[in-house]
């Protein structure tokens, strides 16, 4: 009862001594970067919600005390605070925010200064991220962040493969998948998001910063907080769309008909030549060489269009009061796909956003974002299809078509097949494409509503947050009858039906403590965290269903019996205890320590432990270090963090009981014999190291960012061999290590008023190592043709197989080398290294190729801006990893289908032709095709990321009052990427080709509206 009377009696005294201060009126005006003024800046009197805003032109006025502080802020621009200090007049210039050292940035759980950061933190605000024209938010990261791989995927509405810090776990076993963490709720993936809602994505790539997150941390965590208003402030409306068109680059060329001739009459094939001559036959010979016959399709430009449209619509209100802030906004994104078949994205968004301060001491708020999108996948095996496929068949076969017609044939379909011709598979690749449509519908709701109660002004903060999100996945995937030959028909329709459905629920509760004594300045927070996460699938078949759109449904088949139907569900709770305190002593020395004790019902282990601390130094606050003028600020800083990672299954193998039939005394006696291969799992240990440092040099203008770090994945999940039988089973025995340097510079520059500048750039590096097999001498992945292996020292599924020392030239060659003469080759065969000189070639004679993993990747910008235009150049690229041309190497397979131009132009064709490629009909020999690095080939690119060109119009300059300013701007995405693999694109998620979907140019034209 004391303590509250004195607390009363303490609030008294501040409001007298608040009245009895004298109040001044102070006026001014708020101007931009090119001396414009800023209608709707916010100015508040520090410490208070008094306030007001700028008029049309910049102007405000204000009464406030004389020795009161002001806060000037506006939404894209940096804050400023200024001491009135008497001033009766105090003018003000806001410049384009950039996350300095005072800017507040996103962690877990809270909001730290960017100068008492010990972790390894990148923040990115939306004006970087709606650069890139994508309908995926982690697209437009590609290049900017050191540490962070983003693998691009180029069919609509598909999610692109981001790594951070690279692959912690056995890629069969885990997802190496970040955590996304989106207005406090937790998410695997952000397809629902419009880049253009976002306000600032940070990535937590440290195990010190992530750690606070428990076992979904492990790889990494993106936070992002979407767009909200702020207080005092006018209601603004902006607009931002483009429009545009995507367009294929970096087609392969397949061998056209006169070069796929050549090269069948050069395996001397009698059989793909019997083919060649039926082709002459049945669709005549070319008038240009009557030796070919007159067909030459082009498949990659039949099924693939010449450009598709993109586009993108967002429309945003937002604003404030002295007490409520809001944002509301809707956008609209529309992707068409390359590929000539039902093959697009849609999506809708509508999201709002309320903070209201309802009284002095409690703060509550409520977010809502509503995401609808429509997406058809279109068949990728025609990509596969399209690499093989002869080039001397023709699209359409209207010959055999009215072959059927005569004949009523039902379902008679106008293709082609290469069946016709003698060949084994229809090879038409529009079969995939034609008689396919598969749709999902995707409608996902994220909506949370908070309370944060101020228990002492300005010092302890409660704070409890409600997060609820909801997957709803409609997928129909249909495939309808066609008949072309005997051989090359579908016969009946059939339809896979789907329902997944997807509700997770949170609930996280916070207690924030806030001081400073003298030079100690002190945050400490406790937590709670509960979740709820839900899982449903429900799926059917059905055969013979109606040709009609509107029929395709299960219920509609006329096949009973062809009907199945399937299910499955899974629910996991959480319980989360955490703790976090952060310390600086003088803003010199900071320190910073998170423990979180995690419990799930997902495994047999039910809690875990997880402690995380950084340390900081900053020399440039030391007496020491005054002298030197260069240096504005220098800061080491150093962490270390243990994490789990709960993206392993519960358990792996099995139990099994087998029959067993014995003769005992000329009797038959049954018994069984059980095996047991069951075991469980339980969460992966991710611990991890990082120093660095950060310094701010020649007046602020040179920024530089360092970081070296080891990352080790502990009790990791591998196959581990079964004794006595064959197979593996999973066991959490394995050790995995990624280390690296990270580095980050950038300059800002002016060479006048109106000429400013920027450049900067990124580099990181990685090491991807096994270090622990649990005894194992090696752990085989891939296939048997297509050989990866993974072994201490080595990285993760490394490529395996013989190494090519060259080509037979000749038969004195082949006569000198035994085993050469041991196998019987031939000149245009390979010469494989004999590793161990032992004069045969076996399996010891096998070495590491490479692997898919880049061993650097780097960024880089340039901005200049000039009165009111600016333009952005933006590159990226990588190296050191290793692709498998695995679509090459399937001629092992299916030896009767076209080849690449490249390959096919090269080909050895007699002494000295070529040390590189064997001869054609050496193509098809067993001893060529043991998997070497004939197919593993280099995956380094680099690329024109984006390059943009604006013009910035002042709508009250322009047309007068109340007129909206505007920005008009042309993007090239991706406008040139540079690489020597024989692909489509060097990005390759696992390392295998075996034909992707290509990654199109994309050019825009966007216009930007501001009310």
């Amino acid at each position: 009862m004391r303590k509250s009377l004195l607390i009363f009696i303490y609030f008294i005294g501040i409001s007298v001594l608040s009245f009895a201060q004298e109040e001044i009126t102070v006026q001014g005006k708020v101007t931009d970067s090119d001396n414009l003024g800023i209608p709707g800046v916010s100015i508040v009197i520090e410490g208070t919600s008094q306030g007001t805003i700028t008029d049309m032109d910049g102007n405000y006025t204000i009464k406030v005390p004389e020795d009161a502080t002001l806060v000037f802020s506006f939404v894209g621009l940096e804050s400023q605070t200024v001491p009135v200090d008497g001033r009766n007049i105090i003018n003000v210039r806001l410049n384009e925010s950039t996350v300095g050292l005072d800017e507040v940035v996103v962690v877990g759980y809270g909001q730290i200064k960017v100068k008492d950061l010990t972790s390894s933190i990148t923040t990115l605000k939306t004006e970087e991220l709606v650069k890139t024209p994508a309908g995926q938010t982690m697209q437009a990261l590609q290049g900017k962040v050191a540490g962070v791989q983003v693998v691009n995927a180029g069919a609509p509405g598909s999610e692109p493969t981001v790594r951070i810090r690279g692959i912690g776990s056995y890629p069969s076993s885990s997802s190496s998948t970040p955590l996304y963490v989106v207005d406090g709720m937790y998410f695997d993936n952000i397809d629902f998001l419009n880049p253009s809602d976002i306000e600032t994505l940070s990535v937590l790539k440290d195990a010190s910063a992530s750690a606070i997150y428990g076992v979904r941390a492990a790889n990494g965590v993106v936070l992002i907080t979407t767009k909200q208003g702020s207080l005092n402030s006018k209601t603004t409306i902006t607009y931002d769309g483009y429009f545009g068109v995507q367009v294929p680059q970096n087609v392969m060329k397949m061998a056209n008909a006169e070069q796929f001739v050549d090269y069948i009459y050069q395996t001397g094939d009698a059989t793909d030549i019997s083919f060649i001559e039926n082709a002459m036959q049945r669709y005549g010979r070319s008038r240009v060489n009557p030796n070919v016959p007159d067909v030459n399709t082009d498949w990659y430009a039949e099924i693939m269009e010449s450009y598709a449209i993109q586009q993108n619509h967002s429309l945003s209100i937002f604003g404030g009061n002295d007490k409520t802030t809001y944002s509301f906004g809707m956008s609209y994104f529309d992707q068409d796909g390359l590929l000539k078949a039902k093959n697009s994205y849609q999506r809708m968004n509508i999201r709002s956003k309320i903070d209201h301060q309802a009284k002095d001491w409690l703060k509550a708020g409520v977010n809502f974002n509503l995401s609808n999108g429509i997406r058809y996948i279109a068949n990728d095996a025609a990509w596969f299809n399209a690499y093989h496929a002869v080039p001397i068949l023709p699209v359409y076969d209207d010959e055999n078509y009215q072959e059927l017609l005569d004949a009523g044939v039902a379902n008679p379909s106008r293709y082609s097949s290469a069946q016709i011709l003698g060949y084994r598979g229809s090879q038409n690749p529009f079969l995939s494409l034609a008689f396919n449509n598969n749709r999902q519908d995707i409608r996902k709701i994220l909506s949370g509503v908070y309370a944060e109660v101020d228990l002492i002004p300005a010092k302890l903060t409660f704070k409890t947050n409600y997060n609820v999100s909801m997957m709803f996945l409609k997928g129909r995937n249909v495939n309808l009858p066609y008949y072309i030959t005997n051989d090359t028909y579908s016969d009946l329709s059939n339809i896979t039906s789907s329902r997944t459905t997807e509700v997770d629920q949170f609930v996280d509760n916070t207690l924030t403590y806030t001081d400073s004594f003298g030079p100690h300045n002190l945050t400490a927070m406790v937590g709670t965290s509960y979740r709820d996460e839900w899982y449903d699938y429900l799926s059917g078949f059905a055969e013979d269903i109606p040709l009609n759109e509107n029929s395709w449904y299960i219920g509609q088949s006329g096949s009973e019996a062809s009907k199945t139907a399937d299910d499955n569900a899974e629910r996991i709770y959480g319980l989360s205890y955490f703790g976090r305190v952060s310390y600086n002593f003088k803003n010199k020395y900071l320190a910073y320590f998170t423990l979180r004790r995690e419990g799930t019902s997902k495994y047999q282990e039910k809690w875990g432990t997880f402690p995380a601390f950084g340390l900081g130094w900053v020399l440039s606050e030391e007496t020491f270090f005054q002298g030197i003028d260069f240096i504005d600020y220098l800061k080491l800083r150093g962490g270390w963090g243990k994490l789990g990672n709960d993206r392993i299954s519960r358990q792996d193998g099995a139990n099994t009981t087998n029959p067993v039939f014995l003769a005992i005394d000329d009797t038959q006696v049954n018994g069984t014999t059980t095996t047991s291969t069951f075991g469980y799992l339980e969460w992966e240990t991710v611990k991890g190291t990082n120093v660095g440092l950060t310094a701010n040099l020649l007046g602020n203008k040179l920024n530089i960012e360092a970081d070296y770090y080891i990352r080790d994945t502990e009790n990791a999940a591998i196959p581990v061999s079964l004794k006595l039988q064959s197979g593996s089973v999973l066991r959490n025995v394995g050790t995995i290590r990624n280390s690296g340097l990270e580095i980050s510079l950038s300059y800002n520059g002016e060479i006048s008023d109106d000429l400013k500048y920027s450049i900067g750039g990124n580099l990181s590096t990685l090491k991807n190592e096994v270090r622990d097999l649990y005894g194992q001498a090696y752990i085989n992945g891939g296939s048997a043709e297509f050989r990866q292996r993974s072994q201490v020292g080595e990285p993760l599924l490394s490529f395996y197989g013989y190494e090519v020392a060259g080509v037979y030239q000749n038969q004195e060659e082949i006569d000198a080398d035994p085993i050469a003469v041991d196998n019987g080759l031939v000149p245009g065969d390979f010469k494989f290294v004999d590793q161990d000189n032992n004069g045969v070639i076996d399996d010891d004679d096998k070495v590491f190729l490479g692997s898919y993993i880049p061993t650097f990747t780097y960024g880089g910008f340039i901005n200049i801006s000039y009165r009111n235009f600016d333009f952005s150049v933006n590159i990226m690229g990588q190296g050191g990893n290793k692709i498998l041309n695995r679509k090459r190497g399937e001629i092992i397979w299916t030896n009767d289908t076209n080849i690449d131009a490249e390959l096919a132009t090269n080909l050895w064709n007699g002494e000295g032709t070529s040390n590189k490629y064997p001869s054609a009909s050496g193509l098809r020999r067993g001893w060529n095709q043991n998997f070497s690095d004939y197919l593993v080939e280099d995956g380094n690119f680099f690329r024109i990321q984006n390059i943009q060109l604006g013009y910035n119009i002042k709508g009250s300059q322009l047309l007068g009052k109340g007129m909206p300013d505007a920005r008009v701007y042309f993007t090239a995405e991706k406008p040139l990427t540079l690489f020597q693999y024989n692909g489509f694109t060097p990005e390759v998620p696992n390392g295998i080709d075996r034909q992707f979907y290509p990654v199109p140019a994309v050019y825009t034209i966007g216009l930007n509206l501001k009310f």
